[in-house]
C-alpha cells in the first residue's frame, strides 16, 4: 500500500450510515462552499441497520471502513476524523421545569442563569426516565427556552434581575444513549475517530437549504430506506425536526410481495423504475420473468400513498400548516409520483414541492462529481456542517481524555458540553441528603441530611465556571458533585447511649435499634416500669385550692431533657431541646387547683387536683385507660374529643377521652 499523507486540518471526511448504504464524502472549504474531492457508496451486504439504528455493529463499521480505504488509495490521504449523523428517528422531545432561590443573590448572573437552565434540562430528562420501565442514559441534543419566571412574573431575560425565585421552562430533545453509543462504536470499529455529531434532518437541511433561504417558511424531506427524516425552517433559522415511520423499505417490500422476489431484486426493481422500461428478473421460484413498468408502478401505488400521506401529516403537525415550499431528498424520492401525492396531501401547488439537489451548488461544488442527486443530501450536509461552521463540533474537544460529543451549532458552554455527554445537574451541583423530621416529645426535631460534595471543573488545567465558553481543543476534566447522604438514625442513636427507659415510637412499644422514618412521633417514659407515676388516691372530699402560678408539667420537661450529646441534630425554627426545656420551666400559667371530670374510654371519671397545681395531660391517664403498655399488639389511639391528639395533649373537665 503506498505511503498516505495525514489528514489535514482542515480537511473534511463526511460518513452517511445509512439503514441501507453507507457513503463517504471527502472535500475542504473553498470560497465560502464546500468542495467535494471525492465520493464512494458502498451497500450493506445483509440488514445491518434497522430503521436508521445500527444492529450489526462490526458488520456496519467493516463497510465503514471498506468506503474509507477505498477513498484513502484514491486521495493518498490516511483518514482518521470522521464527521457523522444520528437518524432523526431516535429522537425524544419532554419539557421541563426549574426552580432557584436567589435571594441571597444581589442580582442574577449568567453563571445563575445557566444553573437555572441545567436543572430544567435535568427535570426534562427525569421526564423521559418516569415514561421508560429501565433507567437510560440520554445525551441532549439542543433545546429552547419556553418561558422565564422571576417571583412568578414571566420575563424575556433574567441577567441582572435581582428578586427571591427564578423559574426556566424549557423544550429539549434528547438521542437516547444507546443510539449515540452504537454509532461511535461502529465508528471505532472502523478506525475513525469522530470530530462531530449531528442530527441527519439537519445535515440535509444543511445541504439543501441554503441559510440565506431559511427567512422562508421551507420544509426538508429526507426519504432513506429506513427512515423519513423532516426539518423545517422559517424566520433564519431551523425550528424543529421530525420523523415520519414509513420510508423507502415499505415501497420494496410491496414489489417483493407483488412479484414473489427476494428484498434485493425487489430493491434492483424498485431503483430502475422508469416509464417505458420494463423490468427483467428471477423469482423465488427460479423462474425467469418481466414486469412492464406499469405492473410494478400500480403494485407501489398504496404504498407510496401511506408515504405521502405520513410526511403531509408530520409537516403539518412540525409547522402548523403546510409550508410555503417543500424539498424530497434521499433516494425515495426519486419514486415516480412521489412528488404529486405529496403536493395532493399537503394541499400544495405541485410547483411548490421540488427534488432536492438543484441547490447543492449554493453550499457544495466539485470539479468531477455530479452532486446533483438527492441521495447525496444527508452526506453532503454533514460535510457542509463541519466545514463551513455551521456546527461548533468541525474541531475536537476533549472531555477527560476522550473526545466529546457534540451536537449543537453556535456558541457552546461547559454546561452545554457536560450535558451533551451524559451528566445531569445533579452531576454539576449535587444535592444534599434528604432531611428526616421527627417529633419527641411533643418537639418537631429535624436532622439533617449530609451537603454534597462540590464537582471539580477544570479546562485546560484552571478552574473554571460551568458557564464558561469552550473553544477548539479545550480540554475539560470533570469530576462530578457527589451527592450527600439522606439523614439517617436509629432510635437508640436518637436518643443516646446512656438512655435507659422505655419509648413508645408511633404509639408503639419502640426498639431502640428500629430506623427512624419521616415523621415518626417518639415518646420516652418514666418510672421502673416506664410508665409515669401512679396517680395520688382521690381525696373523700376535695377543697378548692386557692389560684396559683405552677411550672410547666414535669412528665414533659423531664422527657425532653435526654442525655447531652445524644442529641446533634438542629431543629427546624426550634430551640435545642435542652433550651426548650429550660424555657418551659418558666411558663406560669395561671390554673385553679380543682377537680376534673371527664370521660375515659366512656367511662365518668373525677380526677383529683394535683398537688402541684399542674394540669392532666393525656399520658397522666395512661395507666387508668385499661391498656396494658408491656404487652403491645397494635398501635394505641389517642383521641380528645374526638380528635386524634398527642400524649402531650392537655386535659380540661368535661372532655372525653379515648386511649385504646
Amino acid at each position: 500500500m503506498k505511503d498516505l499523507r495525514a489528514q489535514e486540518r482542515d480537511l473534511i471526511f463526511a460518513l452517511d450510515i445509512g439503514t441501507r448504504s453507507v457513503v463517504g464524502v471527502v472535500g475542504r472549504p473553498s470560497g465560502g462552499r464546500f468542495k467535494a474531492l471525492d465520493i464512494e457508496v458502498a451497500e450493506h451486504g445483509s440488514r445491518a441497520m434497522l430503521d436508521g439504528q445500527i444492529d450489526n455493529i462490526h458488520q456496519v463499521g467493516g463497510l465503514a471502513r471498506t468506503v474509507t480505504e477505498r477513498l484513502q488509495e484514491r486521495l493518498g490521504i490516511h483518514l482518521e476524523r470522521v464527521c457523522v449523523a444520528a437518524a432523526g428517528r431516535a429522537l425524544r422531545t419532554q419539557s421541563g421545569s426549574f426552580t432557584m432561590d436567589i435571594s441571597e443573590e444581589k442580582t442574577i448572573s449568567a453563571e445563575t442563569i445557566s444553573r437555572l437552565e441545567a436543572g430544567a434540562l435535568s427535570a426534562a430528562e427525569e421526564g423521559l426516565q418516569i415514561e421508560d420501565e429501565v433507567r437510560k442514559q440520554f445525551f441532549m441534543v439542543g433545546y429552547t427556552v419556553a418561558q422565564y419566571r422571576l417571583d412568578n412574573y414571566p420575563l424575556a431575560s433574567l441577567l441582572d434581575h435581582s428578586g427571591q425565585k427564578a423559574e426556566a421552562d424549557v423544550v429539549a430533545t434528547f438521542l437516547p444513549g444507546e443510539v449515540v453509543e452504537s454509532l461511535y462504536a461502529a465508528m471505532r470499529t472502523a478506525g475513525l475517530q469522530v470530530s462531530s455529531l449531528t442530527l441527519e434532518p439537519i445535515a440535509a437541511m444543511n445541504a439543501a437549504i441554503p441559510v440565506e433561504l431559511r427567512l422562508l417558511n421551507l420544509a426538508l424531506v429526507d426519504i432513506g430506506a429506513g427512515t423519513t427524516d423532516i426539518a423545517v425552517c422559517r424566520d433564519g433559522s431551523v425550528t424543529g425536526y421530525t420523523m415520519a415511520t414509513i420510508a423507502g423499505d415499505e415501497v420494496t417490500e410491496a414489489i417483493m410481495r407483488a412479484f414473489l422476489v427476494d428484498f434485493q431484486t425487489a430493491e434492483e426493481m424498485k431503483r430502475n423504475l422508469r416509464p417505458g422500461e420494463d423490468a427483467h428478473y428471477t423469482d423465488i421460484l427460479g423462474l425467469e420473468n418481466t414486469a412492464a413498468f406499469e405492473e410494478i408502478h400500480a403494485a407501489i401505488q398504496e404504498p407510496m400513498g401511506r408515504l405521502a400521506e405520513a410526511i403531509a401529516a408530520q409537516v403539518t403537525e412540525l409547522n402548523g400548516g403546510p409550508p410555503s415550499a417543500l424539498f424530497l431528498a434521499g433516494g425515495g424520492s426519486k419514486l415516480d409520483g412521489l412528488r404529486e401525492k405529496v403536493a395532493v396531501s399537503l394541499g400544495m401547488d405541485e410547483r411548490r414541492v421540488a427534488i432536492a439537489g438543484n441547490n447543492f451548488a449554493k453550499s457544495a461544488f466539485a470539479d468531477d462529481i455530479d452532486l446533483n442527486n438527492p441521495e447525496y443530501a444527508t452526506p453532503l450536509g454533514i460535510a457542509v456542517s463541519a466545514g463551513l461552521g455551521l456546527l461548533n463540533d468541525s474541531y475536537v474537544i476533549t472531555l477527560n481524555g476522550e473526545t466529546a460529543k457534540l451536537f449543537r451549532s453556535g456558541v457552546l458552554t461547559v454546561r452545554d458540553i457536560l450535558l451533551m455527554n451524559g451528566y445531569t445537574y445533579a452531576d454539576m451541583l449535587g444535592h444534599s441528603g434528604k432531611n428526616l423530621g421527627v417529633t419527641l416529645n411533643g418537639r418537631r426535631m429535624v436532622l439533617r441530611g449530609e451537603p454534597a460534595a462540590p464537582a471539580i471543573l477544570r479546562v485546560n488545567g484552571e478552574e473554571t465556571a460551568i458557564n464558561a465558553v469552550v473553544h477548539a481543543g479545550d480540554s475539560i476534566r470533570f469530576q462530578p458533585a457527589r451527592s450527600g447522604k439522606d439523614a439517617a438514625k436509629t432510635l437508640g442513636e436518637l436518643l443516646g447511649k446512656n438512655f435507659s427507659g422505655r419509648v413508645l415510637l408511633n404509639n408503639r412499644e419502640g426498639d431502640l435499634k428500629a430506623p427512624l422514618h419521616q415523621g415518626d412521633v417518639i415518646l420516652t417514659l418514666e418510672g421502673p416500669a416506664g410508665l409515669v407515676p401512679p396517680l395520688p388516691p382521690q381525696p373523700e372530699e376535695p377543697s378548692e385550692p386557692p389560684e396559683e402560678t405552677v411550672p410547666a408539667p414535669k412528665a414533659e420537661a423531664a422527657a425532653l431533657s435526654v442525655p447531652a450529646g445524644s442529641l446533634k441534630a438542629e431543629t427546624a425554627g426550634e430551640e435545642p431541646p435542652e433550651a426548650a426545656s429550660s424555657k418551659l420551666e418558666q411558663v406560669k400559667p395561671r390554673i385553679r387547683k380543682r377537680e376534673v371530670e371527664i370521660l375515659l374510654n366512656g367511662k365518668p371519671m373525677v380526677l383529683p387536683p394535683k398537688e402541684n397545681g399542674q394540669p392532666y395531660y393525656v399520658m397522666d391517664l395512661l395507666e387508668r385507660s385499661g391498656v396494658d403498655f408491656e404487652k403491645l399488639e397494635g398501635p394505641v389511639h389517642l383521641a380528645v374529643n374526638g380528635t386524634e391528639c398527642g400524649f402531650s395533649q392537655a386535659v380540661k373537665d368535661r372532655d372525653s377521652i379515648t386511649i385504646r
